[in-house]
């Protein structure tokens, strides 16, 4: 091959990529709370790492708005409100829309297969009656659907909107269906693809995401967002 051919070798993930990883884990299942302050040293001790690939990783976090800056005091968890939570649904529809377009104009057959697998995983989390099982399968379930858009800049966003979501859902325990009702409507998607009904899927979709903004709309006050996950989209 000729060596002047453009082809590059494929760097390794950066430190500071991994150390996002676990820092956005850590937001997304509450180890760190909205509100949380993050200290570099000790984070930095926790995580066995240097204060710089911590930095960057931190700032990677604020550019994707789960961290907030404030001059002179440092690095803290962002506080949601119940605007907010109507702002992230809003943009999930847009992202998970376009993968529902891409999917049925692309390859069905794979996406089937691999959502049919994450409806399991929600199906088996609903009958433990496991809040954290059930939020993490009906996470994976939309993380899947995106990623069989094949679109890795849907993916990108749509992985930062989950954890936004999950950082919100305890506001929401009391809107959400039951974990029947929640299977049943993952269940409709997944057969809107099998049928090959695009206009079908794209109403469901729309319905899925709107009629929890509806739900905190009619339960919900302005107040800060916080506290241990609950079940739920």
């Amino acid at each position: 091959m000729n060596s002047h051919s453009g082809l590059e070798p494929v760097p390794r993930r950066s430190t500071a990529a991994l150390i996002a990883d676990q820092l956005r884990s850590a937001i997304m299942y509450g180890h760190l709370a909205p509100g949380d302050q993050l200290g570099e040293t000790d984070l930095a001790a926790q995580l066995g790492v240097s204060r710089g690939p911590l930095r960057e990783a931190m700032q990677r976090l604020v550019q994707e708005g789960l961290l907030r800056s404030e001059r002179h005091r440092g690095l803290f968890v962002r506080e949601l409100e119940a605007e907010d939570v109507r702002d992230i649904y809003v943009a999930r529809l847009a992202v998970e829309r376009a993968s529902c377009e891409l999917i049925m104009r692309g390859n069905r057959g794979e996406a089937l297969a691999r959502l049919t697998g994450s409806l399991d995983r929600l199906a088996e989390a609903a009958e433990t009656g496991d809040r954290t099982e059930m939020s993490d399968a009906d996470q994976a379930f939309h993380q899947t659907l995106v990623s069989c858009s094949g679109n890795r800049r849907l993916e990108r966003m749509g992985q930062t909107l989950l954890v936004e979501t999950r950082m919100c859902l305890t506001v929401m325990q009391d809107v959400y269906p039951e974990a029947a009702e929640l299977v049943d409507e993952h269940q409709k998607l997944l057969n809107a693809i099998t049928e090959g009904d695009e206009k079908r899927l794209l109403s469901l979709i729309e319905s899925h995401m709107l009629d929890t903004v509806e739900r905190i709309n009619a339960t919900t006050s302005r107040s800060a967002i916080g506290g241990a996950p609950a079940a739920g989209d």
